[in-house]
């Protein structure tokens, strides 16, 4: 990273969208400030800088903020040029914006649907994984590896809560070794938060999810 450059990620401790953010800087090797969010008190910085969509994360370069979770990994792509994460060949770099943008579509879906349909997501999602290779992006982690790899800790842990196994080895062989590669990555399994607290924040996330629509019935 240039001498005096500025970067800073405003993210929630619990969100795998801002997991995204620091993985992609952690494999570029920039060095940045991490600024934790209040989601339930919102910091005037964060309005200021995703005025539109209020939310986390937002990566701040050189006093230029930049949100969502996918642009900014192709803007870290595009900025820092070490460990590309995306293909050179345009056609390869158009087939992993699909995946990533697969992943964040289903997920939304995955909120209201059943926790069998989400399986059947990630089987498709495996689809895009070429036997005998590790990753999305072949032999080293690229762009859909680090859009998707935390479902292997998120969906695990869903599935705890719910009952029903969402990440199956045995249906889904090459993307349960590929989100286990990724995670057991030094560098990137040290951005996990403890999975204990995870846990028990997504019990409490659900109670006030299942309170609430019993209380507009």
């Amino acid at each position: 990273m240039a001498t005096g450059e500025e970067v800073k990620v405003l993210g929630y401790w619990s969100s795998p969208y801002a997991l995204r953010v620091k993985w992609a800087l952690k494999l570029k090797a920039v060095e940045f400030d991490y600024m934790e969010e209040d989601l339930t008190n919102k910091s005037a910085l964060l309005l200021q800088l995703n005025p539109v969509h209020k939310k986390i994360p937002v990566l701040l370069h050189n006093g230029k903020p930049v949100a969502e979770s996918l642009v900014i990994m192709e803007y870290v792509d595009e900025t820092w040029k070490q460990n590309p994460l995306l293909p050179q060949h345009p056609h390869q770099r158009a087939i992993a914006r699909f995946w990533a943008k697969f992943v964040d579509e289903k997920e939304g879906e995955e909120q209201e649907k059943a926790a069998k349909e989400a399986r059947e997501h990630l089987k498709t999602l495996e689809s895009g994984l070429e036997e005998g290779k590790p990753f999305f992006g072949g032999e080293s982690i690229g762009f859909v590896d680090i859009a998707a790899a935390w479902i292997g800790v998120w969906g695990e842990i869903t599935g705890e809560i719910v009952g029903i196994k969402l990440v199956d080895e045995e249906a889904m062989p090459l993307l349960t070794a590929c989100f286990q590669a990724v995670l057991q990555t030094p560098l990137l399994k040290e951005c996990l938060p403890p999975r204990a607290e995870l846990l028990e924040h997504s019990k409490r996330f659900r109670q006030k999810l299942m309170a609430a629509a019993a209380a507009s019935t």
